[in-house]
């Protein structure tokens, strides 16, 4: 048996081993996808990046079989308060602290390190997947048949290359694969320089609490954020006169957090100047080669939302790619992947960039239309995940690009663990019609009220007898009756074969 480690050939590869290059590691290696991921840098970045996912993702990181490792290294978030200069409050985005119909509650704060040695450590259980460091790759050459993938491994200079039927570049914002792609950036229009300051508490400062404070004030918007264990992040706006380098020297940063907290509270452990950007691909896909998560979208920190967006990417194309490569499907597929992923995540990055008009106190009024106005109380805010855009969902049926619930199933599970990484269809009782053969040929997971009590309730409540749901949870089409049912499952199956004139 031929060690993995040494496959020239592959039918993926992944360039970047950050959360979302790992989560779509995970996901093809599920479906016996063999892959390959090419990473720089020999370990994790040891420093705080990401700080926040949502039930969204810990339903992916469910589905690979990780949430309960990932578990342990979160807290939940009470949510975020939007307060003015006074300290009086503007917007109350707090988030409920029960479960969410994804089964998962609504808001984690993590430390990236933790999540992304936990997303690595997986990929050892798949057999199909190879992980390399330190390799760092220099060119992608593809044609009808395939990409020549060309690297040099930096531990010893070697200058190596490998066959794959597709490249995903997570390489993030400075993305080589989007390079090779050749896609523009879609500009819109929020680009500001922030000083991000992790710290870590010496002795306890409950004082500062658990919510996310957004401090809207004029002379200088800032962000307080609570981090997992004894770690704190403050990220605050860089003036247009200050000089980057100098404003992250120590002196300067405790001046700046001088009124919350002190070199006797605590620690620093990073003191530097990003930019926040507000930017989309406009070419996702160019034959062979794809981009997901950073490098195809940037967007501002405002909403949390920068590393789920990524997520997401990865959920919706790795079933996609295991289609085209292991069930036949046309090419064609994974156009899909950007028309249904592009303008959800446009509609995010529009939703940060004008909750970051409200931090910056330019555009109060506009912000605060996002959220819904109480008399005598802060405006409440509701963030609606956005529908997918136009792909597979069959638009003109109920809750088609909804993502569905997760169900409690009879024996005291979550339905997705039974379902896997596939097709479901969802009934209220198994018929002739929704238990044929034509289901198990494609695949499709069936799942009835006697596996799980809240599906019949769901159904009757949007007046359909059945949905069927992708593997990414998304409701790729619903049924009104035996009619659409058919239709429905016909959507999945393999054409019938012409006969050809005698």
């Amino acid at each position: 048996m031929q060690d993995k480690s040494t496959f020239d050939e592959f039918d993926v590869v992944i360039v970047g081993r950050g959360p979302v290059g790992a989560t779509l590691a995970n996901l093809l290696g599920l479906c016996g996808v063999k892959t390959l991921v090419l990473e720089r840098e020999a370990r994790t970045y040891h420093l705080p990046r990401a700080v926040h996912f949502d039930d969204e993702c810990m339903r992916v990181f469910q589905t690979v079989g990780l949430a309960d490792a990932i578990l342990p290294h979160v807290i939940l978030s009470p949510g975020m308060l939007f307060l003015d200069a006074n300290g009086k409050m503007l917007l109350d985005w707090s988030r409920p602290q029960t479960p969410t119909p994804m089964g998962w509650n609504l808001s984690y704060r993590f430390h990236q390190p933790d999540l992304e040695d936990v997303l690595i450590g997986g990929l050892s259980r798949f057999p199909s997947v190879v992980l390399r460091n330190r390799c760092d790759v220099f060119a992608l050459d593809q044609d009808e048949h395939g990409v020549r993938v060309r690297y040099e491994d930096l531990s010893n200079g070697q200058l190596t290359e490998v066959r794959a039927a597709y490249v995903i570049g997570c390489d993030g914002a400075r993305s080589l694969v989007r390079r090779f792609i050749g896609s523009g950036m879609d500009d819109l229009g929020f680009h500001e320089r922030w000083l991000v300051i992790d710290v870590l508490l010496k002795r306890a400062r409950d004082d500062l609490g658990d919510y996310s404070l957004q401090h809207c004030d004029p002379r200088r918007p800032a962000t307080y954020v609570r981090g997992t264990g004894t770690r704190r992040r403050w990220e605050i706006t860089v003036l247009p006169d200050e000089d980057s380098q100098q404003i992250a020297q120590p002196p300067k940063v405790w001046d700046l957090l001088s009124r919350w907290i002190t070199p006797e509270d605590a620690e620093l452990e990073r003191a530097a100047v990003y930019t926040f950007h507000s930017v989309i691909a406009r070419q996702w896909r160019n034959g062979r080669l794809l981009l997901a998560g950073d490098s195809a979208h940037q967007t501002p920190p405002f909403l949390g939302q920068g590393m789920c967006a990524g997520i997401r990417d990865a959920a919706n194309l790795a079933w996609k790619l295991a289609a085209v490569i292991r069930g036949g499907a046309a090419p064609g597929l994974l156009d899909t992947y950007q028309s249904e992923r592009l303008p959800h995540v446009r509609e995010f990055i529009e939703l940060a960039i004008r909750l970051g008009g409200v931090i910056n106190t330019k555009a109060i009024e506009a912000g605060l239309a996002a959220g819904q106005a109480r008399e005598n109380a802060p405006v409440k805010l509701e963030v609606m995940k956005p529908l997918l855009g136009p792909g597979l969902a069959l638009g003109d049926l109920p809750l088609a690009g909804h993502l569905a619930p997760q169900f409690a199933l009879t024996d005291g599970r979550r339905s997705d663990d039974r379902i896997g990484y596939r097709h479901v269809l969802l009934v209220a009782h198994a018929t002739t019609d929704s238990s044929h053969p034509a289901l198990a040929q494609a695949g499709i997971k069936l799942l009835t009220s006697d596996d799980a009590g809240g599906i019949g309730d769901w159904l009757r409540e949007h007046g359909i007898i059945a949905a069927l749901v992708r593997p990414d949870r998304y409701v790729r089409g619903t049924a009104r009756n035996e009619t659409e049912l058919d239709r429905l499952i016909a959507t999945l199956l393999p054409p019938t074969p012409v006969p050809s004139a005698a």
